[in-house]
């Protein structure tokens, strides 16, 4: 035996859905008027089917002499039948043709789409006939989630009207001004006619055919500078017939933000959904704003995003595929004016290239980067250095550029991207060859002192020493004469220094035992004692280390090393500790001490 229990319907709480709306589907109560701008477009395209009439919706805001908002279409209409069906159940549509299938030429879902009014208000009043002819009908439905039907007045024309009175924290929402303001932002290119009444007596209409689906120059120029604040740079046609998808991609006329990603202002059947997508267009494209309209597009339930399905995938490829062929086509066709594309955007463009090689051959040439003889471009550099030599970190290229031969030229790969653009250099330029550098190996190339100034230079560097304190003082010849000393305290280039030293103070066969050690990953003999974690290494051909190696003993000579030291870490951007400050002070009160008490303490040159 087996007995049921009588079937129960759930109790739902009104007001625990309308703000679970308010917080977790719709962004805020201003979508009220979208969602009844959405239901009036597809009672009018219903009618169109019917009668081939409608085509308008006219709303009156509240003003001085009546608190009632009213938004009026001359849709297809309700019958009592249809408010029973739609109106009892939330979330029922009527949006479906006669199998019974969901139509998507209509954009909303006419039940929960008027739930969203209780957001503003805490009855809703609809009066309704419908084309097809039957006596008109009222519907009221309040907070608590009872609802009245009857019958309206008899001279309700065909369509439909909504009735709201605002709660006290609505007013300004149902108002004039913000009743056009919310009106223009989500249906000014509705294709019907919008039109707002105004508190003086007669209207203002809101809708006009939208500039990005024209061919008007002017005014999809006009439009781009309404949406940038500035003259486009360029103005890209998008179209996916796939999706039903068109619009224009604005080239921007500045340069965004590092952080910036690509935005995109959607319509669905000339809709707003949203004023930035940024899922519509390849995270590399953020140097143009989109404005499309699509039919082929799903919303989310809030209709305030796009679903991530197969059809936003195919759309987003092949609006980048648009906004690249157009980049090969400026490439093409007119290079001046892709010189000013990349002058402008070359972060975007650098991005681009990394996975396009038939675009890279013709944009690569026109990319810049930065080098030690000021920024140069591509096809220059190439021409100028061979092979190309560039540094992989910021860090790395400021102490390599110190260090290098006077004439050559280096590329900071530290950038966003430039590493990357200059290892793909061979693949687009085939004679070009590029060479990866870091200080260790130019270290490795220094020479030590001549030999006929090594003690001078070894009595040098154990009086900067004692200056100093704990850092270490080494020296080696630079070529290049105006850089005076390169603070180090990368492990690898502390090493490098110490071969450099153990080859000057012995000969080739020891410098080759060192050389196998080193790759045996042994230590060499010469650290085995405890290294200093940085060293000052000072460059013996610079004037003022050659004087300082003549001076004599003294504040003098302590306070010239102590001023050089803290000169080599600002040179290389390393922070200055407490005691590096300290030291600044101190040495630079004793140069102006001995500077006011002596001509020039230091006037005995090189003998």
């Amino acid at each position: 035996m087996s007995s049921h229990a009588p079937a129960q319907h759930f109790q739902v709480d009104l007001r625990g859905v309308i703000d679970l709306l308010s917080r977790h589907i719709y962004s805020g109560p201003r979508v009220f008027l979208r969602e009844l701008l959405q239901n009036a477009v597809d009672a009018i395209a219903a009618r169109r089917e019917v009668d081939g009439g409608g085509g308008r919706v006219r709303i009156t805001p509240i003003s001085a002499s009546s608190d009632e908002f009213v938004l009026r279409d001359d849709g297809v209409g309700l019958t009592l039948d249809d408010v029973a069906d739609l109106l009892g159940t939330v979330g029922r549509s009527s949006k479906r043709d006669v199998f019974d299938l969901p139509r998507s030429d209509f954009l909303g879902q006419f039940g929960i789409g008027m739930l969203s009014c209780f957001m503003v208000c805490d009855d809703i009043v609809i009066r309704s006939r419908s084309a097809r002819g039957s006596t008109p009908v009222q519907w009221r439905g309040r907070t608590d989630g009872t609802f009245e039907v009857g019958a309206a007045p008899d001279d309700t024309p065909v369509g439909t009207s909504v009735h709201l009175r605002p709660r006290g924290d609505s007013r300004a929402l149902l108002s004039t001004a913000t009743v056009i303001e919310l009106a223009e932002t989500f249906g000014r290119f509705l294709p019907i006619s919008v039109s707002v009444d105004l508190p003086a007596g007669g209207e203002t209409t809101i809708t006009a055919a939208p500039p990005f689906l024209g061919d008007d120059r002017e005014e999809q120029a006009a439009y781009g500078r309404e949406l940038l604040g500035a003259e486009p740079l360029a103005i890209i046609p998008l179209a996916v017939p796939a999706t039903q998808t068109r619009g224009l991609a604005f080239v921007l006329p500045f340069a965004p933000a590092s952080t910036a990603r690509q935005s995109t202002r959607v319509y669905l059947q000339r809709m707003l959904l949203t004023e930035r997508a940024e899922d519509l267009l390849p995270d590399w494209a953020f140097f143009v704003r989109a404005v499309v309209d699509s039919a082929g597009l799903h919303p989310t339930a809030s209709r305030e995003a796009l679903v991530a399905d197969d059809a936003l995938e195919q759309t987003r490829t092949e609006l980048g595929d648009a906004i690249r062929r157009w980049i090969l086509d400026l490439a093409l066709s007119d290079p001046l004016r892709l010189a000013q594309v990349v002058s402008v955007h070359e972060v975007a463009l650098k991005s681009l290239v990394r996975h396009d090689d038939e675009l890279a051959r013709f944009i690569v040439p026109w990319l810049s980067v930065e080098t030690n003889v000021g920024r140069l471009r591509i096809d220059d550099l190439v021409g100028r250095s061979s092979p190309v030599r560039f540094a992989e970190s910021v860090e790395a290229f400021r102490q390599v550029a110190s260090v290098s031969p006077a004439g050559s030229i280096l590329v900071n790969g530290g950038y966003l991207y430039d590493d990357e653009l200059i290892r793909m250099l061979p693949e687009v330029m085939p004679d070009v060859r590029v060479e990866a550098v870091d200080v260790v190996d130019e270290i490795d190339r220094l020479d030590p002192p001549p030999w006929d100034q090594r003690a001078l230079a070894l009595a040098f560097e154990e009086r900067a020493r004692d200056a100093l304190g704990a850092v270490e003082v080494v020296a080696r010849a630079f070529e290049r004469a105006e850089t005076p000393a390169l603070f180090v305290a990368d492990p690898d280039v502390l090493r490098a220094l110490d071969r450099g030293r153990a080859r000057s103070a012995g000969g080739s066969l020891w410098a080759g035992v060192l050389d196998r050690a080193e790759r045996a990953g042994a230590r060499p003999l010469d650290q085995a004692h405890d290294r200093p974690a940085s060293r000052l290494c000072v460059n013996w051909t610079n004037p003022t280390v050659q004087r300082l190696a003549h001076a004599p003993e003294g504040r003098a000579f302590a306070a010239g090393v102590q001023v050089l030291y803290v000169q080599a870490l600002l040179a290389g951007h390393h922070p200055l500790g407490g005691g590096d400050r300290a030291l600044m002070s101190s040495a630079l009160a004793d140069l102006i001490e001995l500077a006011a008490s002596s001509p020039d303490p230091l006037t005995k040159g090189p003998e």
